[in-house]
């Protein structure tokens, strides 16, 4: 009898033409490959710097939020508190949160929010800086944000979670305000942990 061999699942790589379109900044429109997580140098909440070598070698989950905001990030928040403690002893995986209000969110403030939530500092960074840079890092590199047009860089945060490999490329998108698709992001770790570290 022939064994039929199942081909191994593998998570999609992202390009920028693939996501929807009002996510996206219009000079990435039609990158059809190549995409990656742009360098970048924000501080976190013990006011340290964090850059993309922070996050060398590692799979990472990326989203943004703020800490005033009343709506869909305190869910995404408890989310993230979730894959924290179901990933605590992976240390292949971390998490990265960027504030979209830097102006109110400094390092103090990311502190007390740290601390009331219960992050784990040497698992996930909260961070804050440049206004321009967040921005572009959501609309350029993590394809997440609406633009808002009626006012200059300002934009409209989206729940999705970001899932990324070790080549900075985006490997899968998540609604963070949904226990089922945290569900399949913590199956698609696997699989993306299965290819990366076991190949």
């Amino acid at each position: 009898m022939m064994q039929i061999v199942k081909p191994e699942k593998t998570l999609k790589i992202y390009q920028p033409y693939q996501v929807d379109q009002t996510l996206v900044d219009s000079t990435k429109h039609y990158v059809k490959k190549y995409h990656t997580i742009a360098d970048f140098a924000l501080l976190n909440q013990n006011g340290d710097t964090i850059t993309q070598r922070d996050y060398e070698d590692k799979i990472y989950i990326a989203d943004f939020f703020f800490t005033t905001c009343q709506t869909i990030c305190p869910i995404m928040t408890d989310h993230m508190v979730l894959l924290q403690d179901a990933l605590k002893n992976d240390d292949h995986i971390l998490l990265l949160s960027h504030t979209v209000t830097p102006e109110i969110d400094n390092v103090a403030r990311l502190k007390a929010y740290a601390i009331e939530k219960g992050v784990d500092d040497s698992k996930w960074n909260l961070v804050t800086g440049d206004r321009k840079e967040i921005y572009d890092l959501a609309r350029k590199s993590y394809l997440v944000a609406k633009d808002n047009p009626y006012e200059e860089f300002d934009l409209i945060h989206t729940e999705n979670f970001v899932l990324v490999d070790t080549k900075k490329r985006i490997r899968g998108f998540y609604d963070g305000t949904d226990s089922d698709a945290i569900k399949q992001l913590l199956e698609d770790i696997k699989i993306l942990e299965k290819e990366i570290y076991e190949n």
